[in-house]
Order: C-alpha cells, then sequence, then structure tokens
C-alpha cells in the first residue's frame, strides 16, 4: 500500500519539502487550514500533490480523509499550519506528533516566552494587553525602554517595533491592532517585551524523538530603521564549535524541550545577552530563509531533506545526525535588501541583475517583487525587494560583494 505525507500550509519556504518526499516514493497530501490560500506569501503549488483536503469548519472530516491513506508523516508547512499539524499527528496517532497540548505555546508568543521561563531558561520580561493603555501602565511603572511591541502569532518581523519612548509604544500599539498579521488574521491582543540587547542569532534545527540536530547558526545583522523598525539586512554563517555557537546550542536544546518540539524542524531566534542567551521566539517550521542546494553548499545538508529522514527514517536520522551539528563547509551570508521606493513595479532593469549575479560571492538572486505588485518602504522581511545568497572561501569577497549590492539594489525595479 502506497504510503503518504500530509503537509499543512505549503507556504513560503515549505515549498522545498514536497521534492524529498515525493523523491523518497512518498504520495503528497496538502491540507489547507483556512477555506481560501493566504495571499500575503507564496502559495503551494498544488500540481506536486496527490490531493488537497480544505479545512472549512470540521477538523473531523480531515481527519476522516486522512484516515483513507497510509499517512505516516503531517508536518507543518508554514507557522500557521503548526497546530493544525500537531492535532492531526496526535488523531491520526503518528509516531512524530509533537501533541496537541503544547500547540499554543508554539504559536502564541506570550505563551512560548511563559513556558520557557517556566523551564528556568532566561527570556525577557513581558505583558500582553488587548488594551493599549494597560501595556503603556507597564512599561512606565517599570521603566522598560527600550521595549518591543509586536502581534503575538506574526513572523517575518511583522508589525514588530522597538519602542524609545511613550509615543513609540502608542503608535506601535495602534499599528498592531489596525492591522491582519501576515496570515491574514486579526490582531486582537498586543504583545510587549523587554528589549533584549546583544548580537541575535538564527538556529535552525531538526530534531526526532528529543534528539536535535543542528542545521546551522546565523548571526542577524539587523539595521534600525524610521519608526523603531529593526530590519534584516543579512545573515552570517558562524562556526559550528566557536563559543556562542556552543552557548547557543545548549540553551535552544532546552528550549526545545520546554515546548515539545521533539519532532520536526525549527528556527529558533535567540539573542546572547551579558546575562546569557535569551529566546525572542521559535517558529517549529523551516528557516523562511531555506535554500536547499545553497545550504548543501555550505552547511553540508538543508533542514527540508533532513525533515524528510527525521519523519520517514528515524533511526537513520538518529544514527547519523542526532547530537551533532553541521559543517561549516564555506563563509555563506544571505542579504535581504531594503529600499526607501515606493510605487507600482512596472519592469525590471536587466542590467543590474546581472551586475549583481555577475559578483564572484553571489550564488542566487531572488527579485521578490512580481510586476505589477505594488513596492513599499521596507518595514519588515515582507518588505525586503531583494534577497541574495552569497558564497566565498574568504569573508572579505562577501564583503566587498556586499557593499556592491547596497550600491545595485535600488535599480534593479523600474517603478511608475
Amino acid at each position: 500500500m502506497k504510503q503518504y505525507v500530509a503537509l499543512v500550509d505549503v507556504y513560503s519556504s515549505g515549498n522545498f519539502l514536497p521534492k524529498f518526499f515525493r523523491d523518497a516514493g512518498l504520495g503528497l497530501i496538502h491540507v489547507q487550514s483556512t477555506p481560501e490560500l493566504m495571499p500575503s506569501m507564496l502559495g503551494p503549488n498544488l500540481d506536486e500533490f496527490e490531493h488537497n483536503l480544505i479545512f472549512n469548519g470540521s477538523a473531523e472530516a480531515v481527519v476522516r480523509r486522512l484516515r483513507e491513506f497510509d499517512v505516516v508523516a503531517v508536518i507543518a508547512g508554514q507557522e500557521p499550519g503548526v497546530p493544525f499539524a500537531d492535532y492531526l499527528s496526535e488523531q491520526l496517532q503518528l509516531p512524530t506528533s509533537n501533541g496537541s497540548a503544547g500547540s499554543r505555546a508554539r504559536r502564541d508568543k506570550f505563551e512560548m516566552i511563559g513556558k520557557v521561563a517556566a523551564a528556568g531558561l532566561l527570556t525577557a520580561r513581558q505583558i500582553k494587553s488587548a488594551d493599549p493603555a494597560e501595556l503603556l501602565a507597564w512599561v512606565e511603572a517599570g521603566q522598560v525602554f527600550p521595549c518591543v511591541v509586536k502581534p503575538l502569532s506574526s513572523a517575518s518581523t511583522d508589525g514588530v517595533s522597538i519602542c524609545h519612548n511613550v509615543e513609540d509604544v502608542k503608535r506601535a500599539c495602534q499599528e498592531v491592532v489596525s492591522n491582519l498579521d501576515i496570515f491574514g488574521l486579526a490582531n486582537t491582543e498586543i504583545l510587549c517585551q523587554s528589549y533584549l540587547k546583544g548580537p541575535e542569532f538564527i538556529v535552525d534545527t531538526v530534531s526526532r524523538d528529543g534528539q536535535v540536530y543542528v542545521c546551522g547558526i546565523w548571526r542577524y545583522v539587523k539595521r534600525e530603521v524610521s519608526g523603531g523598525k529593526n530590519i534584516y539586512d543579512r545573515d552570517v554563517l558562524i562556526a559550528p564549535d566557536s563559543p556562542e555557537a556552543n552557548v547557543l546550542v545548549d540553551y535552544i536544546v532546552k528550549v526545545l524541550k520546554a515546548l515539545g518540539i521533539n519532532n520536526g524542524p525549527a528556527h529558533s531566534e535567540v539573542i546572547l545577552t551579558e546575562a546569557g542567551p535569551a529566546l525572542v521566539e521559535v517558529g517549529a517550521r523551516l528557516n523562511g530563509n531555506m535554500e536547499p542546494n545553497f545550504h548543501d553548499i555550505s552547511l553540508g545538508g538543508n533542514q527540508a531533506q533532513l525533515t524528510y529522514l527525521a519523519y520517514c527514517d528515524g533511526e537513520a536520522f538518529k544514527a547519523g545526525y542526532a547530537g551533532k551539528r553541521y559543517h561549516k563547509l564555506k563563509e555563506a551570508c544571505v542579504i535581504n535588501t531594503d529600499t526607501t521606493l515606493q510605487g507600482e513595479v512596472t519592469g525590471f532593469n536587466e542590467a543590474a541583475i546581472h551586475l549583481i549575479e555577475a559578483l564572484p560571492s553571489v550564488h542566487k538572486l531572488s527579485v521578490k517583487y512580481k510586476a505589477g505588485k505594488l513596492m513599499k518602504k521596507t518595514v519588515d522581511l515582507l518588505s525586503s525587494p531583494l534577497r541574495v545568497f552569497l558564497l566565498s572561501e574568504n569573508q572579505r569577497d562577501i564583503d566587498q560583494d556586499y557593499e556592491q549590492i547596497r550600491q545595485y539594489k535600488d535599480n534593479v525595479y523600474v517603478i511608475r
């Protein structure tokens, strides 16, 4: 009997998952947790799936349909699919389930930080409320400046603001409650946290039965722009055996245990404060900057393929990867460019694209906006117009090419 894998809400980098399951001869079922596909992110290529099961208010109906197949794993393809994937895995009694009891803390950032703090790990101080005045009173009473205001369950730095004074907090709260999150859901509550000072890192992992492989650790370089927006600039690969890596891995393994992420991928963001590592947040899904070929060259493997292995050949995963870390095979960097340009994209400047692609360390350029789309000033990862993957034997080449990309970036698009 043919075996199947169900992928829930395949958006963004989740689109890298199907290939590895399909190559292994597994059938693919897509589960859509919303009646309509979410328009804010790159959606699934449904041609890759034999079936698309749409949740229309009855979770039991989806379970019944899945029971018609020999499903060996249910996996979240992106952040919104995490709770439903947990539920479906549990209902189908799959050994790779993380359990629906802990789902909320894997999506709601207030619950997440609370659970990690309860495990005795360092975190930010925090409060959540539907009332901006309550947040403001908390900030003023504790003089929690700077502080961070953000939605409870979004991603890609959507709606995140660093606030230095009362007016900043008021403006940030208004922005959160008056906008939908990137998944199209209303922000009914606001999260406010103390600002964690120190360098920020990505720690990407894949687990099976609580045994963890560290796929990559990247240092964020961010730039704060007007309005308290701390936007991504670039991610820089660090050595897996560096002192920072050792401290971060020890911490993240405990975080994953506290949150019950015992199976599958996780994308964690951590700040290395003077007091030690402190969690920003964890997504129980692939890194949004996942690019399998780029990661194969720089890390000796990629999170999407390792996710396939962890779910579908757990013994091979444990034998080859459990308790280990990636290899840094090259210097690597991912740039997410910013822009102040605004207007309709009417075309592309091929000469500028070729100039960037011809730089010695450039592995791949992703042009994010399509013709006809409205470009806006960069305030978060979603509004970054270009993503550039760089690889080199030495950091100097990457640094030089980064400066060239900064010069060329605003010439790529023709704006009206």
